[in-house]
């Protein structure tokens, strides 16, 4: 159901916005009977009508599925918070990147880059540790069954959710994984180069304590220079310098 509902001019306007000198008394109470907006019966006046509510099942699986992703701050990487020398968790690794992308896209090598879509991404990648843990990048064995583990537990996490979520949500994951889309590969380095910054900002960090030899660093890496060559030529060096360092 619909109400007309008198909107007073001087609410909408103000003498500054027009830059009115004058007096306002010339608007009688009847001169403000053809300022009407039509709005819903739900929902305040000046906004869209609220949408109609969700089921009741479908809301439930979103919020177990809200509550569960919380677990992602109990996972702890390799990475140092820099200057508190204390392991960085995945649930801080994620907002760091994503707030990295979004500072870094105008240095993207791809053009008409979709950052939205950068973003879900990010926000999504790493969300499987909740399940599969965190693999160490220079781990070896722990790459041998990565991928099994980690599809596990994307079945299970995503599959809290509502089935068009799940399955967008399992497609951007996906996406991410195969690194052949531009904002794939972009947001691949955004994730490569945050561990670099952090395990530089510790003076080799894990890198020195795991015995990451430079050569590994810079291969594992090179997805960086492909994607932002501005962002890798000015870590290089810096990567380089530390690694050599006696």
């Amino acid at each position: 159901m619909n109400h007309q509902i008198p909107i007073d001019p001087r609410i909408l306007f103000s003498p500054s916005d027009w830059e009115f000198t004058g007096d306002w008394s010339f608007f009688h109470p009847s001169a403000l009977l053809p300022f009407t907006a039509h709005v819903s019966s739900v929902g305040p006046v000046g906004h869209s009508p609220i949408p109609p509510p969700a089921s009741a099942g479908r809301l439930a699986r979103q919020l177990r599925f809200a509550l569960e992703i919380d677990k992602l701050k109990n996972v702890l990487r390799r990475t140092y918070v820099t200057g508190s020398g204390r392991p960085e968790n995945s649930a801080e690794h994620t907002w760091h990147i994503v707030l990295m992308a979004v500072t870094l896209a105008e240095h993207s090598a791809f053009p008409h880059l979709d950052v939205l879509r950068v973003v879900k991404m990010l926000l999504i990648h790493d969300l499987v540790e909740i399940d599969a843990g965190d693999t160490f990048a220079y781990d070896t064995a722990g790459h041998a069954d990565k991928r099994a583990r980690e599809v596990t537990a994307a079945e299970r996490l995503f599959g809290l959710l509502p089935p068009d979520q799940a399955a967008e949500f399992r497609a951007l994951w996906e996406e991410f994984e195969a690194t052949a889309t531009p904002e794939a590969r972009f947001a691949l380095a955004m994730d490569r180069v945050q561990a670099v910054m952090l395990n530089l900002a510790a003076d080799g960090g894990a890198w020195k304590e795991h015995g990451i030899t430079l050569d590994r660093i810079l291969a594992r890496n090179a997805v960086v220079g492909d994607a932002v060559p501005a962002v890798w030529a000015s870590i290089q060096q810096q990567v380089t310098a530390v690694m050599s360092a006696k």
